[in-house]
């Protein structure tokens, strides 16, 4: 192996402390740590390798850097690998093949370049296995984590210049800054870390390996999700450790995914609230266990799991195929299930379909059907408007369950199946009030969207809770206003805001006839380039009428920069959204995201980023840049996707709606004749402002 030894590591170590300790000038020490560093890099350079690659996609990615063009552009200059077995195996950051190049060369120091080929990818740690036709290479000795330190020296080594073993790799140093980063799969360095040095090693000053440097996000699930933050003191490396234990399965040629158990936590605070299941994922590892809706996970590993960060620490390691045993808390009892297999993200799900719109602010037991979809799975059945769906169940259970918790209760009833189930639905007719029991086939949302919605959408008793349900932590409702007193909850028309805790600022327009009674959507306008909050008359205009007619809230963050948004803004604009929902009567299940151009891009992104808010995404001339992420069961997500005919990002916008569709997204795609960049015509808006009235669709 190729480090120092081990006592020359010591001497160096002991002579930098001697030093520290003395009265030498500052030169002594730096002198003495730059010899360390060099010493530790030459030992380190005769595996790390230059990798080149031709051809393939110039954009890549396209949320990290949000604006004209959408999408990072993919260096042409040389990349960083690592050695990792004798026989020509080469492991990299996945970083360095996102846009698919056609051709890849590996050079090892001191050999010729040869040709690779990518044998499998690591998609949870975002790493690529190469393999290149090579024996006796050279391979670096891993430093055990247990031994990786929080304050300990650290160089983060870069193969991009003349790869021969005189010549050290580039250099730059740092401090280990934390461990079990990114859910417990990562180190963190303050080593400048770049695309310069992604695939590379962070290597100890005795010249042995902590991890391959790699770029990372705790949101991202992609091969650029953290770029943003190169150069930024904030790098990632994967333990080596880590790397060697797959390694094995890596070289079979199957692409290793990141395991699930296959829950959606019911509250959406990550830190301090207990893991009680809001929905479970159908087929996965809990599915087959018998795990259910308000459960409550206590344990996994017999690691406890008092919040949703915790167990995502727990699981974020795990790859599918992994088994682990989870306990649970239910009805006051303790019961745990052993050998769950850990199943990837479900990519074919489709989302199930009654065919109803509930009647919203309906605290009555059960649910008020408002619209029946034609030639949908209720219609077939015989449901009607005015008719009330109040038990609920597979038809595999002998009696339904009773709807005590109102439309959000049957939509997670009808979310936790899948679409072709079979299931018995108890109604009570509004004529003559007379109750049947009806059998029926769940279907697949539909790609259209009504011609036109009844009106009255609500009961106006939004602050009566729904009988038969405790208030979810989180999502109560305002309370009452006292007599007499003024709130600023209650403040309509256009208003200037700023978030208390991040100083985002941001415009906000509530209907004048804005009723606390009356649950209201929230739409997020992310602006143009150049715009910054400008456009507010513009948008107020516009959307007026529709905002008091269907009960919607208008929210236009601000964007750091006039140039347009960039991914790391997501967190502002969440706060942002979460200011609305503290100040206002918000219904949850109407959240939209909406932004034209350079804003769509970032409204995409939001759209998977927030997932737990977000339940519709609408773009206009927009192009959706990275892969999108897999369905949810339990996190339905809805797109309204608009292109001009003359735009000269058509190509780019219809193969990101393809990709939706790929992904069984629900997609209304409309392109529009003799329009470029152009906002909408008045038919398309029309169709727009009746997707979004039915984004409640069960």
């Amino acid at each position: 192996m190729n480090a120092i030894p081990r006592n020359r590591a010591v001497w160096l170590l002991a002579l930098t402390s001697a030093i520290w300790c003395s009265s030498a000038p500052a030169q002594g020490v730096n002198e003495a740590y730059e010899k360390a560093a060099k010493d530790a890099a030459a030992a380190s350079a005769p595996f790390v390798v230059r990798i080149e690659t031709a051809g393939g996609r110039e954009l890549i990615g396209g949320a990290t850097a949000i604006g004209p063009g959408a999408g990072v552009r993919k260096g042409a200059g040389p990349t960083t690998g690592v050695v990792v077995d004798k026989d020509g195996y080469v492991v990299s950051s996945a970083f360095n093949f996102a846009n698919k190049p056609t051709d890849i060369f590996v050079t090892v120091p001191g050999r010729p370049r040869l040709v690779a080929k990518v044998v499998a990818n690591d998609t949870t740690r975002m790493l690529t296995l190469l393999k290149i036709d090579a024996k006796d290479l050279p391979v670096p000795t891993a430093v055990p984590k247990a031994e990786i330190r929080v304050g300990q020296s650290a160089l983060a080594l870069g193969r991009t210049l003349e790869p021969e073993v005189a010549r050290l790799p580039s250099i730059s140093l740092g401090i280990v800054s934390a461990t079990g980063r990114i859910w417990g799969k990562a180190i963190q360095t303050d080593a400048k870390v770049s695309p310069v040095n992604y695939g590379g090693p962070l290597v100890a000053l005795d010249g042995r390996v902590m991890g391959i440097l790699v770029p990372a996000s705790p949101r991202g699930e992609t091969e650029i999700a953290g770029l943003e933050w190169y150069d930024s003191g904030i790098g990632f490396a994967i333990p080596l450790e880590d790397v060697f234990a797959v390694l094995p399965r890596l070289k079979e040629g199957k692409d290793l995914r990141r395991g699930l158990v296959g829950i959606t936590p019911k509250s959406t605070e990550q830190y301090t609230a207990a893991v009680e299941v809001g929905s479970v994922s159908p087929g996965s590892a809990a599915a087959k266990a018998g795990i259910k809706p308000g459960d409550t996970v206590v344990s996994i590993d017999g690691k406890p799991t008092a919040s949703f960060s915790q167990l995502q620490h727990i699981l974020g390691p795990k790859y599918e195929g992994d088994t682990v045993s989870v306990t649970i808390l239910r009805e006051g009892k303790e019961q745990e299930h052993k050998g769950l297999v850990l199943t990837a993200a479900v990519t074919a799900y489709t989302q199930p379909f009654l065919g109803i719109l509930p009647m919203r602010d309906d605290p009555e037991p059960g649910v008020e059907v408002r619209f029946v979809y034609p030639k949908g799975p209720a219609d077939a059945a015989g449901i009607k408007p005015g008719d009330r769906i109040t038990k609920f169940a597979p038809a595999t259970v002998s009696a339904p369950t009773p709807v005590t918790g109102g439309r959000a209760t049957l939509s997670r009833m009808v979310g936790s199946l899948t679409a072709g189930a079979e299931v018995k639905v108890e109604v009570k007719r509004k004529e003559g009030g007379k109750t049947e029991t009806l059998t029926l086939k769940l279907g697949a949302l539909p790609d259209g969207v009504p011609e036109k919605l009844p009106l009255p959408s609500s009961t106006g008793k939004a602050l009566e809770r729904s009988k038969g349900e405790k208030p979810k932590k989180g999502e109560e409702k305002p309370a009452e206003k006292k007599e007499g007193e003024k709130k600023h909850e209650e403040e309509t028309g256009l208003l200037s805001r700023a978030n208390e805790t991040t100083g985002r600022e941001y415009w906000l327009y509530v209907p004048e006839n804005y009723d606390r009674n009356v649950s209201h959507g929230v739409v997020v306008w992310f602006h143009a380039a150049g715009k910054g909050g400008k456009d507010a008359d513009d948008m107020v205009n516009i959307w007026k009428d529709y905002c008091e007619e269907h009960h919607f809230i208008l929210v236009g963050p601000k964007a750091r920069s006039n140039d347009g948004w960039v991914a790391s803004e997501t967190e502002d604009v969440v706060q942002i959204l979460r200011d609305v929902l503290g100040q206002y009567t918000v219904d949850r299940s109407r959240v939209v995201a909406h932004g034209m151009g350079v804003g769509g891009q970032m409204a995409y992104y939001v759209g998977f980023q927030a997932r737990d808010l977000v339940r519709g995404v609408a773009v206009s001339g927009a192009m959706l840049g990275s892969q999108p992420k897999d369905t949810v069961s339990g996190q339905p997500l809805a797109f309204f996707v608009v292109a001009g005919q003359k735009d000269p990002l058509l190509k780019e916008i219809t193969e990101g709606k393809d990709r939706l569709v790929e992904k069984k997204f629900p997609v209304v795609y409309r392109e529009i004749a003799d329009f470029g960049k152009e906002y909408l015509d008045e038919k398309t808006f029309g169709e727009l402002r009746a997707w979004m009235d039915s984004l409640d669709r069960i």
